[in-house]
């Protein structure tokens, strides 16, 4: 299969959603199918190639800009310029099935989806409530619910945000990782991270639904329990100064994942538009004991058939917050290591991807089918 991904958010600042997008394509691409991304900027140096991707699958939409929405900043853009460029692609992929990420926002998304006449897959990835700049978009929405052709939702969440918001009913397809790019580390001492126990977060601390101030609020009280606590903090942000806290800053898959494998606690406490949560399956991945806010979307990700896999505390509530994270550090290191493992590997591409192909042909049949049937022919790659 021809497949083209589009990404509506710019890949200089990579996030959930575009390390989503490279993972499905690498994977694709191992299963022999040709992949073609586009999407706004431009992919730091070396993140093409290690995902097994080339520089030739990726094409720029040109350059984004910050918009504020949903309690973050969404790097995005649209127009005429992106429309042409969108346009272009699309001629010259020849694609037999076009993935659309958050199909319905004022982006690349949706400038594809209304340019595109080939069967298209979207995932929804959102749990944001409707916004006053959507207004006069969603005014367009029947118009461009009407050229999807199969819907996914990367959490029950989101699914039921995208039904909300567009009438559509997605399916459930989680959002995937390659787990053996993570290491599963044990406990060989007390302690995961060396004398002193390790917490750690990762996200962008200043934006106040990520929680930081939850976290931090927090440990004096896991301090006053445990002493010489440390806290390691991944991810960009502004100059911050937090006493016993290191901020490490953005870094590389492979320096996060060996942060993660040295966590005693991976707290995650978001205050909430949550959609799913991959960085808690990445810490399970690790080893990590996790500790999360009881967000929907948290939840989900963190129950298998037993219960449970990590502690989750009241969302937005410090001192429940410091009473879990000290409940969690009492408990031996690797108590639910290979649980947490077992449940990261739910969510492999080797589990998640088979699921997205059945949805791009379930897109092509629902495009193609009834046409081709009268015409008594099927379509080049349904045979």
């Amino acid at each position: 299969m021809k497949i083209g991904l589009v990404c509506p958010y710019s890949f200089q600042r990579p996030g959930g959603v575009q390390n989503h997008v490279l993972g499905l394509a690498g994977w694709l691409k191992k299963q022999g199918h040709r992949v073609a991304i586009l999407a706004p900027g431009e992919p730091p140096r070396g993140m093409l190639a290690s995902y097994g991707l080339v520089e030739s699958e990726y094409t720029t939409c040109g350059r984004a800009l910050p918009v504020k929405v949903n309690g973050s900043v969404a790097r995005i853009n649209f127009g005429v310029g992106p429309a042409r460029r969108a346009k272009a692609w699309l001629d010259a992929g020849d694609f037999d099935a076009v993935h659309i990420h958050e199909p319905m926002t004022p982006s690349l998304s949706i400038l594809t989806l209304w340019l595109t006449d080939r069967p298209v897959t979207a995932t929804f990835h959102s749990n944001a409530p409707t916004v006053k700049a959507l207004k006069r978009l969603n005014q367009l929405l029947p118009q461009a619910v009407r050229r999807l052709d199969a819907a996914i939702a990367v959490s029950s969440v989101a699914a039921k945000v995208a039904k909300n918001h567009t009438g559509v009913s997605p399916v459930v397809i989680g959002n995937g990782l390659a787990i053996d790019d993570y290491e599963l580390v044990p406990t060989t001492g007390r302690w995961r991270g060396g004398d002193h126990p390790r917490l750690t977060f990762l996200g962008r601390y200043e934006e106040p639904r990520k929680g930081f101030h939850v976290l931090t609020a927090a440990l004096p009280l896991v301090r006053d329990a445990f002493g010489d606590v440390e806290v390691v903090v991944i991810g960009h942000g502004g100059r911050m100064s937090v006493e016993g806290v290191k901020f490490v800053g953005g870094v590389n898959d492979a320096e996060r994942n060996r942060w993660l494998g040295l966590s005693d606690v991976y707290v995650a406490p978001q205050t909430g538009r949550e959609s799913f949560g991959i960085v808690l399956i990445e810490a399970l991945a690790c080893g990590a004991p996790v500790v999360a806010s009881q967000l929907p979307a948290f939840i989900e990700v963190l129950s298998d058939d037993e219960g449970p896999v990590g502690r989750t505390f009241r969302t937005g509530n410090s001192q429940a917050l410091a009473r879990a994270i000290i409940a969690s550090l009492h408990e031996p290191r690797d108590l639910r290591l290979q649980r947490g493992r077992d449940q990261a590997a739910r969510f492999d591409w080797s589990v998640i991807g088979p699921q997205v192909l059945a949805m791009y042909r379930l897109a092509a049949e629902n495009r193609y089918l009834s046409v081709d049937e009268a015409k008594g022919r099927r379509h080049r790659w349904m045979a």
